[in-house]
């Protein structure tokens, strides 16, 4: 008879933002009324106008026997990932296009990943964290060490070298707390992870909102001239303990489209064994690879023209996320981030981050993520999302301050 993989049990019944989706639906449904969704990060604004010419053309060389594709590469196509590793040069990274390997999104990539570790390596990881990199390692039945994130650390822990770990999820900007890592403390990730033998697992998803960074940190970071890396590559040594992971899903508002990429120095090595080479033969076994429509797209998208296109909507949502943190601070809310279009929010005193989620919902029809969902130090917290219109901030914003 078949045994289940009991390590499900250990899940919560439900993916955080699946059960906030649900609790969203039954009130509209109950209610009648149209709630203000500020809780899952989703973006709002269509696709750039050069990327959507770009897949017009590629579906139209699809319907020509001369120019058709049928399987493309398991790594994707050379023109995609020459066009990264330029993002990349232009930034003053050096990334080799055949160390980059083309994925659906990054939170597929995210899990996946583990399936390089033994299931034996303890994993390492922010509280709170994004909830994907605790699900992944619970579903493999991995040893996790919670790391407190919390206002005395700015949400940003520092590794202890009392603490032995074998993976290390690092994401900066941070989601949920929007909080983004300097190179002096990335600095010291990397030097942990190689005197360990470590391997980081580094989430750049949010790495396009830094130019624009907003709030007290940003402002006395840029003061003090202080440096906030968007690629783990630009620590020195990083090559040699680090993998990362990237998405056009917020930069190019690729939610619906689907396309990220995974990036495998060949230098990255462990008992001998190249981690690139074994990745790309599990995606050999388990992956087609992405459409060569998306993959056309997502090229256009780091254009000269899909940079201006796209950063437009980057600083959209930006400012939104400053808007909204300026007048929740008016309110007396305590706010914290500023690298990301979040904003990660101190709940009143006489709630959780739960209860407050539920008056805000019945009361101000303002749907938002109770903190708890990315881990048990974010319970007195609530992360508020920008990705969506001046109008609904404005008007999510109204609400709240009635109720308050």
């Amino acid at each position: 008879m078949l045994t289940p993989n009991k390590n499900f049990l250990k899940l919560s019944g439900n993916y955080l933002f699946a059960e906030n989706a649900r609790k969203i639906e039954a009130f509209e449904r109950k209610t009648g009324k149209n709630a203000l969704r500020l809780g899952i990060g989703d973006v709002t604004r269509p696709l750039a106008p050069c990327v959507i010419e770009a897949m017009q053309k590629a579906a139209g060389e699809m319907g020509r026997a001369d120019t058709f594709r049928g399987y493309g590469s398991e790594q994707g196509y050379d023109f995609l990932r020459k066009a990264i590793s330029r993002y990349y040069a232009g930034r003053g990274v050096r990334v080799l296009a055949d160390d980059i390997f083309i994925s659906d999104g990054a939170k597929t990539d995210l899990g996946a990943i583990t399936e390089l570790f033994d299931r034996g390596n303890a994993v390492l990881l922010s509280d709170p964290s994004y909830p994907a990199y605790t699900d992944a390692n619970m579903m493999s039945g991995r040893r996790i060490i919670a790391m407190r994130a919390d206002e005395n650390n700015g949400f940003l822990p520092l590794p202890d070298q009392n603490i032995d770990a074998d993976v290390i999820y690092l994401c900066s900007p941070a989601n949920p707390s929007g909080a983004a890592y300097t190179a002096g403390q990335l600095e010291k990730w990397v030097n942990y992870a190689l005197k360990k033998r470590a391997v980081i697992v580094f989430d750049a998803a949010y790495e396009c909102f830094i130019p624009y960074a907003f709030g007290s940190a940003a402002e006395e970071n840029e003061k003090s001239g202080v440096k906030i890396p968007r690629s783990i590559y630009e620590i020195a040594g990083a090559e040699q303990c680090a993998i990362e992971i990237c998405s056009f899903s917020k930069f190019a508002g690729f939610t619906g489209v689907r396309c990220g990429y995974t990036v495998l120095p060949a230098p990255l090595m462990r008992r001998g064994i190249s981690l690139k080479e074994m990745w790309r033969r599990r995606q050999g076994a388990k992956f087609n690879g992405v459409s060569y429509i998306t993959q056309r797209g997502a090229e256009a998208a780091l254009s000269k023209d899909g940079m201006a296109q796209n950063l437009e909507n980057v600083r959209f949502y930006m400012e939104n996320a400053r808007v909204l943190r300026s007048e929740l601070e008016n309110m007396n809310i305590v706010c914290f981030g500023g690298y990301a279009p979040y904003v990660w929010a101190r709940v009143p005193a006489v709630y959780n981050g739960e209860t407050w989620c539920e008056r805000l919902l019945s009361d101000a029809c303002v749907a938002a993520t109770p903190g708890g969902g990315f881990g048990k130090n974010g319970e007195n917290f609530v992360r508020f999302s920008a990705f969506c219109s001046r109008e609904t901030i404005e008007k999510a914003l109204k609400n709240i301050a009635d109720t308050i």
